[in-house]
């Protein structure tokens, strides 16, 4: 393992490297899913990923968590990895030789198919990152992600490799750093036994296609506002009724576009 080993306040350490760890070694399942990141700052992870459940899960090596720093493979004194724009323009772009060739190493003793093994780019132009594509992600072995930095990186990266670029949504982050621990925790809390309750995962926001109906516990009364009577009633048919009325309603007011696919699935 080379590098030395970089803890963050509070936080698990997680060791940034030029060669992805062996899991044998470490004491990790083979079979345990794996998250592989580079990026420019692997001081940032796991960042929230080690706390709550992901992070209990991360401890117990129900999964992995693998930093590739990019910054040893720039060129140059100063190990530089960026330049600026082909054709002009404001800003700088990651290197293609530079990326490449640490893609190249990330990818190391991974799967030949993508299905297995996705490779991926965060970035603001992507596909946008949905609950779906986190179950999908959740069934694989494992993921590469690449967190963009300055104005993203060389298009001839993306074209060699086949990388899918993803989006977190219809904003711009200074990295994707952020936009990589959202993701890999949409997908660590999908993996068997991390919840621990598999009930709670089918019936939350999207799983079904719809938002999750409101949520309420105790006290029955608060500030003047009770709990409505159904769900204090104990009549598990109604409850399941106005359960998912109020998911209906609550998609047709604030997700149009969800309600019109929902409704398209049931006809």
């Amino acid at each position: 393992m080379s590098g030395p080993e970089r803890r963050a306040k509070g936080r698990l350490a997680i060791a940034p490297s030029l060669t992805p760890r062996s899991l044998e070694k470490r004491g990790t399942p083979v079979q345990a899913w794996q998250a592989r990141i580079i990026t420019l700052f692997p001081e940032a992870f796991p960042g929230v990923l080690g706390l709550s459940l992901t992070g209990k899960a991360l401890k117990e090596r129900q999964w992995a968590l693998d930093t590739v720093d990019l910054r040893p493979f720039g060129i140059g004194k100063h190990r530089n990895v960026d330049d600026t724009p082909a054709g002009g323009g404001a800003g700088m772009v990651l290197r293609a030789d530079v990326l490449g060739r640490a893609v190249d190493m990330a990818m190391r003793g991974t799967p030949d198919d993508r299905a297995q093994w996705p490779l991926v780019c965060l970035s603001p132009r992507g596909r946008p990152f949905t609950q779906a594509m986190a179950r999908q992600w959740s069934q694989t072995r494992g993921i590469t992600m690449i967190c963009g930095r300055f104005e993203g990186i060389d298009q001839r990266v993306i074209e060699h490799f086949g990388i899918e670029e993803v989006s977190l949504g219809d904003f711009v982050l200074t990295g994707g750093e952020l936009a990589a621990q959202a993701m890999i925790d949409a997908t660590v809390r999908l993996l068997p036994d991390v919840l621990g309750n598999a009930a709670s995962i089918e019936e939350e926001s999207f799983s079904q296609g719809l938002l999750e109906h409101p949520q309420y516990t105790r006290p029955a009364e608060w500030a003047g506002h009770e709990i409505p009577p159904v769900l204090m009633s104990g009549n598990h048919g109604e409850i399941a009724r106005w359960r998912q009325s109020q998911s209906e309603q609550l998609t047709q007011e604030r997700r149009p576009d969800l309600w019109a696919q929902w409704r398209a699935a049931q006809d």
